[in-house]
């Protein structure tokens, strides 16, 4: 079974998360979500408290099929941490997935991942990302997902299941949603 873990700080969108966790579910990955902080509850930008897996602390170094980086504007715990470079930049040098939406792309760049790649992200760091595919909804290159915002969550959820698992689950789940 696929596995996938999303790290979630403080002040995250939910929409981001939780559609792509859902649909990876549907999928049949195994999805650890970790908090950033000590507790186990994260509230996210709009007072939606979620019930995480475990604290990112008691992950260790275990390594994940995929990484998913959550966006708004708690991506600045996740850029001031640097618990999350180490397991970004171990993920990238194991082959393993990254995937990113909205804010969260930033975290890549601050690792030096981006550099030469083709990426979107949210409107609102367009002035840190020289290189952003603004237009772009979804954008893979190489190992590297990355997607624009809470209205494209969905979409990027699918994108994953077809990354991670294949084409024909991506559009059976799809189907199942009605998307």
């Amino acid at each position: 079974m696929p596995t996938a873990l999303v790290i979630l700080p403080e002040g995250f969108e939910e929409m981001e998360a939780v559609a792509p966790v859902d649909l990876l579910r549907r999928a049949g990955v195994e999805v650890t979500v970790a908090a950033l902080a000590d507790s186990i509850h994260v509230t996210g930008r709009n007072e939606i408290t979620i019930h995480a897996s475990t604290p990112l602390s008691a992950v260790g170094d275990r390594l994940f099929d995929l990484l998913f980086l959550p966006g708004g504007p708690g991506v600045k715990h996740l850029r001031e941490d640097p618990r999350v470079r180490s397991i970004v930049l171990a993920h990238h040098a194991a082959d393993r997935w990254l995937a990113a939406i909205c804010a969260a792309p930033t975290v890549l760049h601050d690792a030096g991942l981006l550099f030469g790649r083709r990426y979107t992200a949210h409107c609102s760091v367009a002035h840190e990302l020289s290189a952003i595919l603004g237009d772009e909804r979804v954008v893979a290159d190489g190992r590297i997902l990355t997607s624009r915002g809470a209205g494209t969550a969905c979409e990027f959820g699918i994108h994953l299941v077809e990354k991670l698992i294949s084409p024909e689950k991506a559009r059976e789940i799809a189907a199942a949603i009605c998307a």
